[in-house]
């Protein structure tokens, strides 16, 4: 059954235009994982489906008493409300019923004629049987299991204006679940969410009865999540019924065959306009001049411009550039924690841990947030000094860190002036290699304060390559970075000579490069000598 259908939808911003003409639609049970570059237009079309922004031209329809939730980024709430209060704003008519329904035990204790008492005692069955029925006596588990799952049980007592931004919209995505809407919209839910976070999301999409539409630049969540890839280029939408890692063969393979296609109707386009050169050419030379292949040629070219001429298929797209060099090797033992204690405010965040890392070796600590995978690597870069025990680093290391929101870099600077703090090139060098990095004109004059996320990860990658570090702490890489853009800085890793540290929850990045994992749960730490499916295979299975 159709619940949402778009036909011929065209989306402008004032001159620009980010699509024409798309048509899809969306079936009770989909599962559709929306997928495309950064700016192809993926959240206004989410906002278009959720009814929240108007298409500038075409239609969409939903299915009659259809309900729709979209995940915001920040819901607006009193500032004084808590986190509970946020969330069982989602019960109001049930919260509302139960009060109606204190209101009527209230009248049944008092003295009552037995006809209101026959009334009153009607009307509380009703109502107790409807708050049975829509799940009333479940708010409280409800809210429990949603809050346990994305982790923020601990926010539920914490006034909202305390919260941070991260906090809100996992709030936000809990609120969501717990409306249960029929057509669930999902801007990039797996932000802020640890791997059991995660892992938690993906099974509870899996159980929803309604559809969903997710945008999401998580590979692994949407193998695990989707049964269709809708994909938007160029201002077109392209259908694959099958999950991520299904779309990419698909696509290759489709993108190859319009290639093909491209190529043979350019040559008959070429053999046509051929003949009718040679038709006008003879006619010409004829004396007198011929009227018959004239009008061939005239007829050619009708046909010529009848034809519809198939668009070149974008194989290459412009990338990110990255190579990382590395400043000569560094000794065999790159660094060391031998029986390391760390507490803050009375609590033990890591207890005795111990962790090796070798040269060359490429090797990932995953755990759930707040378990001091950070404190790791402040103790590394002696940041922070461990209560006990000793952090070693051999000999002729050079470590460059990259952390999860590019905090290293001044907000006050340009990204000229960023970037050349780091490397030692003239303004016209400079300018050449943040081309690489898709900073192109007066985008290197903005102040890094402006950027997003995912520019300011470029830029620090930018400067970590002119460094020219043999060892790379990694807090996040993938954090804001685009599909794509995750694929050319995967493809740098596994060509960079030297050793890679790095904490990540992206399990297809971590599945990908990582043959050594640390998972840090409870203050200690347990080497797996495998990827993270390996690791968690083993700690699940014992």
């Amino acid at each position: 059954m159709v619940i949402c259908q778009l036909k011929n939808v065209t989306r402008t911003f004032g001159a620009h235009t980010i699509f024409t003409g798309l048509s899809l639609e969306v079936k009770h049970g989909d599962r559709i994982g929306l997928v495309g570059r950064n700016g192809e237009g993926k959240t206004t079309l989410l906002h278009i489906l959720a009814g929240a922004s108007e298409p500038s031209a075409g239609t969409i329809g939903w299915r009659k008493g259809l309900t729709k939730g979209l995940l915001e980024q920040i819901p607006e709430k009193s500032e004084n409300c808590t986190t509970r209060e946020v969330l069982l704003e989602v019960f109001e008519e049930l919260r509302a019923m139960a009060q109606k329904m204190t209101e009527l035990e209230r009248t049944l204790s008092t003295d009552l004629s037995p006809a209101k008492m026959e009334r009153v005692l009607s009307e509380y069955g009703r109502l107790q049987e409807q708050f049975g029925e829509e799940g009333g006596y479940e708010m409280e588990a409800n809210i429990r299991r949603v809050a346990d799952g994305l982790q923020i049980d601990a926010l539920l007592e914490k006034r909202w204006c305390s919260l941070s931004g991260g906090e809100r919209t996992k709030v936000g995505l809990g609120r969501l679940l717990l409306q249960r809407p029929e057509l669930l919209l999902l801007d990039e839910p797996t932000n802020h969410l640890d791997l059991p976070a995660l892992e938690w999301l993906t099974e509870w999409m899996g159980q929803h009865a309604g559809s969903i539409v997710v945008i999401s630049h998580d590979r692994a969540f949407l193998d695990e999540a989707v049964n269709r890839i809708v994909e938007i280029e160029g201002g077109e939408l392209h259908e694959y019924h099958t999950n991520y890692s299904g779309y990419v063969q698909e696509r290759e393979e489709r993108l190859f065959q319009e290639f093909q296609q491209y190529q043979d109707q350019q040559k008959k386009i070429k053999k046509m306009r051929d003949t009718i050169k040679r038709l006008k050419e003879w006619a010409n030379r004829a004396n007198p001049p011929n009227d018959g292949l004239h009008r061939r040629a005239k007829s050619m070219e009708k046909a010529l411009a009848r034809i519809e001429q198939l668009k070149k298929p974008l194989l290459q797209r412009k990338n990110v550039e990255l190579a990382f060099a590395h400043l000569g090797r560094s000794g065999l033992d790159v660094l060391a924690l031998a029986g390391v204690w760390k507490s803050f405010e009375e609590r033990d965040v890591l207890r005795g841990v111990d962790l090796t890392l070798r040269y060359q070796e490429r090797v990932a600590i995953v755990g759930a947030n707040g378990t001091g995978k950070s404190t790791i690597f402040d103790l590394i870069l002696e940041k922070v000094m461990p209560d006990e025990g000793e952090v070693r680093l051999g000999s002729n290391v050079s470590i460059g860190y990259l952390s999860q929101h590019g905090t290293e870099l001044q907000d006050d600077l340009t990204v000229l002036e960023a970037f050349r703090e780091s490397a030692a090139l003239t303004e016209g060098e400079a300018r050449g290699q943040l081309a690489r990095f898709l900073f192109f004109g007066h985008a290197v004059f903005r102040n890094v304060s402006s950027l997003s996320g995912g520019e300011r990860m470029r830029l620090r990658l930018a400067q970590l390559i002119s460094e020219k570090h043999n060892v790379l702490l990694l807090d996040e890489p993938t954090n804001h970075l685009d599909i794509d853009s995750k694929e050319v800085l995967e493809e740098a890793l596994s060509e960079f000579n030297g050793t890679i540290l790095s904490i990540s929850h992206d399990r297809y990045f971590l599945n990908k490069l990582f043959e050594v994992t640390y998972w840090l749960e409870g203050g200690e730490l347990e080497r797996y000598e495998g990827t993270y499916a390996y690791a968690r295979s083993k700690r699940k299975n014992g």
